[in-house]
């Protein structure tokens, strides 16, 4: 142990340069040292001891105990536990799962890898950067590098608020170690859209003192893969205080182009912060879409420039907002991360508080049934509220809220338009839509507020497309009563819209809408529903998608299995991919990252190998991929007890 780490605080002691000439602390010496020089005050001197004291009491923790034992690489693919007393040539238990599989304990697991197995100890200052690229994109790459570095360092057990307290000492191979860091990007692409070539190529080499790892990508969002890629080939050495670097060769891409989390801001406000988290997280999972569930008929905390009373009204408190700076910062903290932000406003269901206001200005009710109650009668949870299909400023004011998140959010290829749970009763009971639907002789039965539902969605489009000035923006509706069979195909036009399912694995409706040649993303709530499991809400017993979804059950549902089982076929040219839904009625900055962590890494496997393995091989990896989420600031869920990481294998049923 060395003394360097204890510079800045002990400069004021006259025994300074006496105390830090020597290659390990002796607090006993220093301080006599320091007692006996004339020149400092009663208070330094103080200060001097007590520090002094808190380094030999550190020191003593830190070595008082000696841990007899190591792990072995068995079959080429389980670290076991052994007494390194009786069993020569043991590893610490990070070089084992470092070097021990062929895949190295890569999360989520590559394409194709080899791991060669050569390790090289080195310091993290000890890394150089080169990068052929054009434009922007340099960019981009210069500050991946920068979470690269980052991620590096909290490796370190002991890292805190950016710093890891590297003491050694090291020998001079590791002094001298350079890990070389070349990164090549072909196009100038610097926005996601659905279709991004993510794909790379890595290869880690060592000569002499120098490991080069050269990362080839078409563009920028499969580079930074690579780099995350990169990052998991390293890891820490607990015994030799520096980090250490595995030999191996990476060629990888995902299976499906969108591969997302949902998360809903309205039920309960979830801080910038908090959202921040979930995109490192995202990074750490090649997972590329964060589904922005910002508004609802609980809360609309998005403050809107033109429209204020949008979040005067709809905002929980004044601090409980999400401003256009913040959303332009986290945008840009997404795209380093390779992830896209895609807003939803969810509409014409699924609104209320936040579109109160409209009465008070001239512009009548621009939704109703808000609030209203019993709310079983008007809604599927509460607080109850759907847009006044009959008030023409309705429509005024909602191109306003769509130019608004346009700019909020450009540039984009998708939107989420909601569109799920309308009540119909809410519209029929509204003596206002009533007559509206009576004086038009559009009929107040089911069909006909069907079709009222269908013309709003179009107008509801249409708008947004000219708040945008494009015309190839792609929607997406969750499944509703516009996607059943009886009205899909007159209602929901399959160029212009994405389905989104959220109902069972075994619901008919996935195998009808894929013989339309319908695109899908996945959400069944039997799998993909992370906020299943918990007590009822409202009531009692259990909420209504119970019970709790595990890893495994995460990890085991496959889109193009379930399209098989339905249709015959995989239909891989009309799945897009899948997204786990965290809906926040019980769930708030407290728990967010437990219930998202490590179940959206079991989802992130999923849709980037696809893995044809069942849940029990991927396990090992798994756990340890948990551990590596902690080390990087993710509160993820405990999956197993520690005893079960270091003793592979020997947790099971």
């Amino acid at each position: 142990m060395r003394c360097d780490h204890l510079q800045s605080r002990l400069a004021p002691c006259e025994a300074w340069s006496n105390i830090t000439n020597q290659t390990a602390c002796q607090p006993a010496s220093g301080i006599s040292q320091i007692m006996s020089g004339s020149t400092l005050s009663s208070e330094v001197v103080t200060a001097c001891l007590v520090i002094l004291l808190l380094a030999t009491h550190a020191y003593a923790l830190h070595s008082t105990v000696s841990l007899p034992w190591g792990w072995e690489c068995v079959l080429g693919y389980q670290c076991v536990k052994k007494d390194a007393t009786e069993n020569a040539g043991l590893m610490t238990l990070n070089t084992c799962k470092l070097s021990c599989t062929s895949d190295g304990f890569l999360w989520p697991m590559p394409t194709s890898s080899l791991i060669h197995g050569d390790i090289s100890l080195f310091l993290v200052d000890n890394i150089a950067f080169e990068s052929t690229c054009h434009g922007e994109v340099c960019n981009l790459l210069q500050e991946a590098f920068a979470i690269f570095k980052d991620n590096l360092q909290r490796y370190h057990p002991a890292y805190s608020q950016g710093k890891a307290p590297w003491r050694g000492p090291w020998d001079a191979a590791t002094l001298a170690h350079t890990l070389y860091v070349e990164v090549t990007v072909s196009e100038e692409v610097t926005e996601l859209v659905l279709h991004m070539d993510e794909s790379y190529e890595l290869t880690v080499t060592t000569a002499g003192d120098v490991t080069t790892a050269t990362i080839t990508a078409p563009t920028y969002f499969g580079a930074r893969h690579g780099l995350e890629t990169l990052s998991q080939l390293v890891d820490y050495h607990e015994t030799a205080d520096a980090l250490m670097v595995v030999t191996a060769t990476v060629t990888d891409a995902p299976v499906f182009p969108y591969r997302g989390l949902l998360l809903d801001t309205s039920r309960n406000y979830v801080s910038v912060a908090t959202l921040e988290r979930t995109l490192d997280g995202m990074a750490a999972n090649k997972l590329n879409t964060l589904h922005w569930h910002i508004t609802d008929s609980h809360s609309f905390p998005l403050v809107l420039e033109g429209l204020p009373n949008m979040a005067n009204y709809g905002a929980y408190s004044t601090r409980e907002v999400y401003t256009l700076d913040q959303i332009t910062a986290l945008k840009e903290y997404a795209r380093v991360r390779g992830v896209r932000l895609l807003p939803e406003l969810d509409a014409p269901a699924h609104v209320g508080n936040g579109w109160q206001w409209g009465e008070k200005e001239g512009l009548g009710n621009l939704a109703v049934c808000v609030n209203q109650e019993p709310w079983q009668e008007f809604c599927v949870e509460p607080p109850c509220g759907q847009l006044n299909l009959a008030n023409p400023e309705m429509y005024n004011v909602l191109s306003s809220v769509y130019h608004e998140m346009f700019n909020m959010f450009l540039p984009s290829d998708l939107f989420h338009f909601g569109g799920d749970e309308v009540n119909i009763n809410c519209w029929n009971s509204t003596q206002e839509i009533f007559d509206w639907m009576t004086e038009n002789n559009y009929g107040v039965d089911e069909a006909a507020y069907y079709k009222q539902w269908s013309v709003f969605q179009e107008k509801a489009r249409e708008l947004f497309l000219k708040a945008s000035g494009y015309d190839d923006i792609q929607g997406i509706l969750f499944t509703s009563g516009l996607t059943a069979p009886e009205h899909v195909e007159s209602y929901v036009n399959k160029s212009n819209y994405i389905i989104q399912i959220w109902s069972t694995e075994d619901d008919p409706i996935i195998g009808d809408l894929l013989n339309r040649g319908y695109r899908l993303i996945f959400s069944n709530y039997d799998a993909w529903y992370l906020d299943c499991g918990m007590g009822a809400w409202v009531g009692e017993g259990n909420n209504w998608c119970s019970p709790y979804k595990g890893w495994q059950t995460v990890y085991m549902n496959n889109p193009y299995e379930i399209a098989k089982t339905q249709t015959g076929s995989t239909h891989k040219d009309l799945i897009l991919g899948g997204e786990a839904t965290l809906w926040t009625e019980q769930a708030d900055d407290a728990v967010i990252d437990s219930k998202l962590w490590p179940r959206g890494a079991a989802l992130a496997e999923r849709l980037w190998k696809n893995p044809e393995g069942g849940w029990y091989g991927a396990e090992p990896s798994f756990i340890h991929h948990r551990q590596r989420l902690v080390k990087r600031g993710i509160q993820a869920e405990r999956i197993q007890p520690q005893w079960c990481h270091q003793n592979e294998g020997l947790c099971y049923l």
